[in-house]
């Protein structure tokens, strides 16, 4: 039995979950791939994205002053600014701890609009969206929490975090490396982390435990989940990459079920 038919046992009443090859097919689903989902903070992967092309186009820079005092652009994309998780409260000195944060998202979004002059769900669209044919997917408020999108959609995101056309593949290798190691942190719903490894706007696997994704995945695994019982990562060792949505909000049942699913998608499809 194809393991991705699990999801049918969770509480939510409406799931997908599909798994992305090397070459960008999809290798098995199971639900609706048309269906549209609220996205939560699996939005990151693509603003994250749309940051990567604006550096590469040098309409920012990772030095760029942005954010509370002594913080840069780097410290925002790497959630080492010093940022509350959703207010603009100061917690520490840029780049002495991980404090994953919305407002980081959005305050480079902003930034971002600032150097463009243009709207950074403009932005989003011409640099990421569109050229991907992501036709199902849009922005819909803050940069950080607010895009809805498909499996279908998501899948074609996903094969390109597996093969970039985008962005020079350098680039994303280094937004998918840890960026300020060994600083320790909080991974929402999992608890303080030492270290809480990220890159560019990227959750890293590193050795975290507990965490979303398998026991198995190697530490080089790396992607995002939501609060809207949402997840997309990818293997760049396997070659694979699943995304998962639902319309149940992340909670215990998604904490119990998501790492022993990980962990039998990546033993089937490896």
């Amino acid at each position: 039995m194809d393991v991705l038919t699990q999801i049918k046992q969770w509480p939510a009443e409406n799931a997908v979950s599909l798994v992305i090859g090397a070459s960008g097919q999809i290798l098995g689903s199971c639900g609706d791939l048309e269906r549209q989902y609220p996205l939560a903070s699996v939005t990151k992967l693509l603003s994250a994205y749309a940051f990567l092309l604006a550096l590469e186009e040098e309409a920012i820079a990772l030095s760029n002053a942005a954010g509370p005092q002594g913080s840069t652009v780097h410290h925002l994309l790497a959630h080492t600014a010093g940022y509350d998780f959703d207010s603009d409260t100061i917690r520490f000195e840029p780049g002495k701890k991980r404090g994953y944060s919305n407002t980081g998202f959005e305050v480079l979004a902003e930034h971002l609009e600032q150097a463009t002059g243009m709207s950074f769900a403009q932005y989003l669209q011409e640099a990421v969206l569109a050229p991907l044919g992501m036709t199902q997917t849009t922005l819909e408020g803050s940069a950080a929490k607010d895009a809805v999108s498909t499996g279908t959609d998501l899948a074609r995101f996903a094969s390109e975090l597996l093969r970039p056309t985008l962005l020079a593949p350098q680039t994303l290798e280094d937004a998918t490396t840890v960026h300020f190691p060994g600083v320790a942190g909080i991974l929402p719903g999992y608890g303080r982390q030492n270290p809480n490894d990220w890159g560019l706007g990227f959750e890293i696997r590193g050795n975290k435990s507990p965490h979303w994704t398998g026991t198995n995945h190697p530490q080089s695994t790396f992607g995002h989940f939501g609060q809207s019982g949402t997840f997309l990562w990818v293997d760049p060792e396997h070659g694979l990459a699943c995304v998962t949505l639902t319309d149940k909000p992340f909670g215990s049942w998604a904490a119990e079920r998501w790492a022993d699913y990980n962990t039998a998608v990546l033993q089937q499809y490896s």
